[in-house]
């Protein structure tokens, strides 16, 4: 079996593991994955040229997000952005420089998290991933995602990265190894 179908086979559970912030907030980090639609000799990329990625919520009917999860201590921030973008929605590909860190209410409204988000190039769809059977995965403008997408914080970072794509200069590529988030998946996977 490849290495990028091992990485498929289990997702993390609990917060055991789970960083806080000085403050004890939950930190929670993500992705917003993303391609270019064909361009046709285009030299600089306009919205229309770009989609990105949502996956249904656990619960059918409570919208659609993009893939976010807990950071944990034992990998660094892309590390964990990678794998709950593996996890969540089964797409590999370059992480890039973090688009900003959020502030925001638990659903309950009774608790605060801190929320990172990266943009996310996809570079391989993956067939199998380990939150297949609960989530779908929906390729969408980014005109579709501002209107569908549940959560402000995930809107505000869609802008960011819009305007990211959309200026002149290229963005900044912290690129996460993949053996590296095969492998934390295996440590928990056999814990």
């Amino acid at each position: 079996m490849e290495l990028k179908n091992m990485l498929a086979l289990a997702a993390r559970t609990g917060r055991h593991m789970q960083r806080y912030n000085i403050f004890g907030h939950r930190q929670v980090v993500g992705c917003i994955p993303y391609r270019y639609r064909s361009r046709g000799g285009a030299s600089m990329v306009d919205e229309e040229d770009i989609e990105v990625l949502v996956i249904t919520a656990q619960r059918k009917g409570k919208g659609v997000m993009f893939p976010k999860g807990g950071w944990e201590i034992d990998e660094s921030i892309e590390e964990a952005a990678l794998r709950e973008t593996v996890e969540e929605a089964g797409v590999v590909g370059d992480v890039e420089h973090k688009l900003g860190k959020w502030s925001f209410n638990s659903k309950n409204r009774e608790t605060f998290y801190e929320g990172h988000m990266f943009p996310l190039l996809v570079k391989e769809q993956l067939e199998f991933w380990p939150e297949k059977d609960i989530r779908q995965r929906i390729w969408i403008s980014v005109r579709e995602a501002r209107r569908v997408c549940e959560y402000w914080w995930m809107k505000e970072a869609l802008e960011l990265l819009v305007n990211r794509l959309t200026s002149a200069s290229p963005p900044k590529t912290e690129v996460v190894s993949l053996a590296r988030a095969a492998a934390n998946v295996a440590l928990i996977a056999n814990a």
